[in-house]
C-alpha cells in the first residue's frame, strides 16, 4: 500500500526533480525565435529572421537574470538554455548567412556556415564545463550571442539597402569565419555579470539608457550592426592592450636588472 504522507509539496525529492516554468518560458520563448528565424530565412524573409535572432538574444538575457532574482535556478534550465542557445545562436545564424549569401560560393559556403556552427557549439561546450574555474567579468571566447547578432546584423544591414547576398558573398564569408573562429578563441571579452540591476545607481545612466533606446530607434540595423562590430573588435583591443603592457613590464624588469 503507498504511504502518501511522503509525497508532498515541499519534498526535497520532487523539489529537485521539477521545473520553473518562470525562467524557461524566457528559454522557450529564445527557442521559438530561433526556429522562426530559420523558417522566415528559408522563406526569403531575412530581415524578419535578423529581427528574431536580436529579439532571442533579449529573451536569452533575461532568462538566466531572472532565475537568479527569484532563486529559481535548476540543472534543467541550465541545460535546456543550452540547447535553446544552439538553435538561436548556432544552428539558425549559420543557416541564414547560407542561404541569403553563401549558397552561391558552392562548397566554401557551407564549408563556411559549419565552422560558424561548430564554433558555437565547442563555444557553448566549453562555456558550460568552465563555469566554476571561469573568471566572471570576462568571456572566453566572442559569446554565442554577440556572434549570431555580428552575422545576422549583417545580413539586417544589408537588406536595409536592398542589396541581394551574391553581391556581397564573400565579405559574408570573410565574417562568418571571423565569428566563427573568433568564439573559440582564448580572446576575452567582458562580460558585464557583475553589473547589479538591484542597486541604486546615478541619475547619468538612466539618461544614458534613454539616449541608448533613441539611437538605436533611429537605426536599428545600422546601430545594432554597427555595435556588435565594435563589441568583436573589443576583445582583440583589449588583448594587444594586454600584450603590450607585459612587453612593457619586460622591457622595465630588464632595463632594471641591467
Amino acid at each position: 500500500m503507498l504511504d502518501f504522507k511522503h509525497v508532498k509539496g515541499d519534498h526535497p525529492r520532487l523539489r529537485e526533480r521539477g521545473i520553473y516554468i518562470l525562467p524557461n518560458l524566457f528559454t522557450t520563448g529564445a527557442l521559438f525565435a530561433g526556429f522562426y528565424a530559420i523558417v522566415q530565412a528559408m522563406n526569403g524573409f531575412y530581415e524578419l529572421s535578423a529581427i528574431a535572432i536580436f529579439i532571442a538574444m533579449v529573451l536569452d538575457g533575461l532568462d538566466g537574470r531572472v532565475a537568479r532574482l527569484t532563486r529559481t535556478q535548476s540543472a534543467f534550465g541550465a541545460e535546456y538554455d543550452s540547447l535553446s542557445d544552439m538553435v538561436s545562436f548556432g544552428i539558425a545564424p549559420a543557416l541564414i548567412l547560407y542561404v541569403y549569401a553563401l549558397k552561391g560560393l558552392g562548397k566554401m559556403g557551407w564549408i563556411a556556415a559549419f565552422v560558424y556552427c561548430a564554433g558555437a557549439a565547442l563555444r557553448l561546450a566549453r562555456f558550460n564545463t568552465q563555469l566554476e574555474v571561469a573568471d566572471k567579468r570576462f568571456f572566453q571566447g566572442l559569446p554565442s550571442p554577440s556572434a549570431a547578432a555580428l552575422v545576422t546584423g549583417f545580413v539586417w544591414v544589408m537588406q536595409e539597402y536592398g542589396i541581394p547576398g551574391a553581391e556581397v558573398a564573400w565579405p559574408a564569408f570573410a565574417l562568418t569565419l571571423f565569428s566563427g573562429l573568433t568564439m573559440v578563441s582564448n580572446i576575452r571579452y567582458y562580460s558585464g555579470k557583475e553589473i547589479n540591476l538591484r542597486r541604486t545607481v546615478p541619475f547619468f545612466v538612466i539618461l544614458l539608457v534613454v539616449l541608448f533606446f533613441i539611437l538605436v530607434s533611429t537605426s536599428p540595423p545600422e546601430v545594432l550592426f554597427g555595435l556588435f562590430v565594435l563589441y568583436a573588435l573589443s576583445g582583440y583591443a583589449y588583448g594587444a592592450w594586454v600584450l603590450w603592457r607585459k612587453r612593457r613590464g619586460d622591457l622595465s624588469r630588464e632595463k632594471k636588472s641591467a
